[in-house]
């Protein structure tokens, strides 16, 4: 063990506070095994140890320095953690100045400092962030309104327009409920209440495992406004790195039921085409918009976005469409100009980046029929309602749910087969994985990142062990043999 130093008691002038001790012994800074911390330092004091770890030597020799100076003053330590006294003391007057903040309160006031800067989207996602914990920091007992009330209560609370204004009558309990009940932000740090936190993002109102990515969304969003609660001092230090991640929330990764084969798509669109009252052509409209999820897997909010500059579309062979922006649907309240869809650029990417998608020949004919039959929005969008307007996602879902009605029969129906819109999209990312594409193009094509792609579709690549084989067998040339 590497020598160390003890000052012992002899420059204290009275006894060690309860708690506290002079017997301290200090070692020098050692290594570690840690790739990120690599220099550990320790010190004894009362017979207990304590240690810290740094991410460099200075570093680990300055607080080395700090523990030295406390030693010749004759500061007592405390046993527990083997802090001075005096920073002990420090960190307990800071605690009695720091200002007390509602849970309520701060999250109205965290909502009005992103929402300037914030996508409809995003600002709908830290709601969901904050409502979620706000269940774990608000009083419970009799009287208490349901949970599924506190969360929307929240939700409306936020947003900057509704202060001052009086809740819908349905929310008006559980607002007062929630304004009046709130738990001081300070109570993050209390270790039963942090573990109710995150039992509440990991899992839904009624028990079941939350998305993964739902889970990592609200522990992104709560993370940011605790950063924001030290900024102000309403919190001393980030409590969640005191706990770790769950990890019972649900895979992300895609459950293979949902694909459709080539035949089960055909019978679809053709089903898509036949949806609609007499005379009109909500249906038919919408085939070429299922298609460019199907064959080039585009987002439904891309797809919404997609305009006639944007595509490439020869009389013969593979054509191109270079997607340039999105129209994402949210509440209305998310917005700022109360409408459902929000014009953005493309996903996690800058305003200015375009993302080209080959296409193959059947989409290249199918899109030039569309345009053929109906034309394009004054705009330049392909895909309209009967009214020139932007297509709705109530349009989309209500009638695919009717196309699958017509093409499948009813234990398919039953199913999760192609059950949603967005499983288009699926389909064509697993389509060109199985046909052997690299993830990385993949994932350039599909907007993602090959860490997705890999998490996502990783049990729905199926036929390549044989050709894998061939290929190990080709490189060792076995077959010379």
């Amino acid at each position: 063990m590497s020598t160390g130093t003890n000052l012992g008691a002899g420059h204290w002038n009275g006894p060690a506070p309860e708690g506290f001790s002079l017997d301290v012994r200090l070692w020098k800074v050692t290594r570690a095994q840690s790739r990120t911390r690599p220099h550990q330092l320790r010190w004894k004091v009362g017979g207990k140890v304590s240690s810290s770890t740094f991410a460099t030597v200075a570093l680990a020799e300055s607080r080395r320095s700090e523990l030295w100076q406390a030693m010749r003053r004759g500061e007592a330590f405390r046993i527990k953690d083997g802090l001075p006294e005096s920073e002990v003391r420090a960190a307990a007057a800071a605690a009695e100045v720091r200002e007390e903040v509602s849970w309520f309160a701060f999250c109205r006031e965290y909502m009005a400092l992103r929402w300037p800067t914030s996508a409809a989207k995003t600002r709908e996602g830290i709601a969901d962030g904050l409502a979620a914990v706000t269940l774990a920091m608000v009083e419970q007992g009799s009287g208490a309104p349901r949970v599924e009330e506190i969360r929307l209560a929240l939700r409306w609370a936020v947003v900057p327009r509704h202060a001052g204004e009086t809740p819908p009558p349905e929310l008006g309990d559980a607002y007062a409920w929630i304004s009046q009940r709130s738990l001081p932000v300070s109570s993050l740090a209390d270790p039963r209440i942090l573990r109710d936190v995150q039992h509440r993002i990991a899992f839904k109102l009624d028990g079941a495992p939350a998305a993964g990515e739902t889970a990592r969304r609200r522990r992104r969003a709560l993370n940011t406004a605790v950063e924001y609660a030290i900024e102000r001092g309403a919190l001393a230090a980030n409590p969640l790195g005191a706990i770790k991640k769950a990890q019972r929330s649900a895979p992300d990764r895609l459950d293979p039921r949902v694909l459709v084969n080539r035949v089960q798509a055909a019978q679809l669109f053709a089903a898509v085409s036949y949806v609609g009252t007499w005379g009109r052509s909500k249906g038919r409209r919408l085939v070429a918009f299922y298609a460019v999820m199907y064959f080039a897997a585009l987002r439904p909010s891309e797809a919404v976005g997609l305009r006639d500059a944007d595509c490439h579309l020869p009389e013969t062979g593979w054509g191109t469409l270079t997607l340039r922006e999105t129209q994402p649907v949210s509440g209305t309240k998310w917005t700022d100009t109360g409408q459902r869809h929000e014009q953005r650029g493309l996903k996690s990417r800058s305003a200015s980046e375009d993302r080209p998608v080959p296409i193959p020949p059947p989409l290249v004919a199918t899109l030039r029929e569309h345009m053929r039959l109906f034309g394009t929005a004054k705009d330049g969008r392909l895909f309209t309602n009967e009214r020139g307007g932007l297509v709705g996602s109530s349009t989309y879902w209500r009638v695919w749910r009717d196309a699958r009605e017509y093409a499948l029969p009813p234990d398919l129906q039953r199913s999760i087969l192609g059950g949603r819109p967005y499983d288009l999209r699926h389909t064509c990312i697993t389509t060109w994985l199985n046909a052997g594409l690299p993830v990385a193009e993949v994932a350039r094509r599909a907007g993602n990142s090959a860490e997705v792609v890999h998490r996502v579709y990783a049990g729905c690549i199926f036929g390549q062990e044989e050709a894998m084989n061939s290929k190990i067998e080709d490189e060792l040339a076995w077959g010379e043999r």
